[in-house]
């Protein structure tokens, strides 16, 4: 390619990208969620003692919703990006950090499996850094819109371990140990 884009098509480009990029984020992001009853309302996760450092519960809806949305604009920066260096590696291990960002919750509060999801949050730690990384190397502004993420994913990993700590016996039980009354 011999010719330059304009500014005016870079912009359009990167419009383009995040006003599919952002939704997905989120739909997806959120999607995840609706399959198994996550946060407040899940009767294993009602029962587990919470950590000191657990935030308040609205506090995750929001953050969340913050981090999508700053993700998927990071994204379209980088699939606007055409032809630059590293950008197929860099959305690869991108979706791969997503993945197991939205594997995480089936794992915890579905599974009931807080070692495996630790195990999983430890994973999403290092993709995030090789992701930023990655992203730097094309747009910078890219990178330092997964800093604040990092940032979350770094806590949750030790609200995680938090979690396990205090609740060793709930690793994996499947029931809240409470009576579940029939009317016949």
């Amino acid at each position: 390619m011999t010719e330059l884009a304009l500014p005016g098509q870079l912009r359009t480009a990167f419009l383009r990208w995040a006003l599919v990029l952002v939704p997905a984020t989120l739909m997806l992001g959120f999607g995840a969620s609706l399959f198994v009853a996550s946060g407040p309302g899940n009767p294993w996760f009602d029962d587990l003692i919470k950590p000191a450092i657990y935030p308040p519960p609205a506090v995750f809806g929001i953050m969340w919703s913050i981090f999508y949305a700053m993700m998927g604009l990071s994204l379209a920066l980088i699939a606007s990006a055409r032809g630059a260096a590293g950008r197929g590696v860099a959305i690869a291990v991108f979706a791969m950090q997503f993945v197991t960002n939205l594997a995480w919750s089936p794992v915890f509060f579905g599974a009931h499996q807080i070692t495996g999801a630790l195990i999983i949050i430890a994973v999403l730690d290092v993709l995030v850094i090789i992701t930023i990384v990655l992203f730097r190397k094309i747009r910078p502004l890219a990178a330092w819109l997964l800093v604040p993420y990092l940032a979350w994913v770094l806590f949750a990993t030790a609200l995680n371990y938090e979690f396990l700590r205090a609740n060793p016996d709930a690793d994996g039980r499947m029931n809240s140990g409470a009576v579940t009354r029939v009317v016949i």
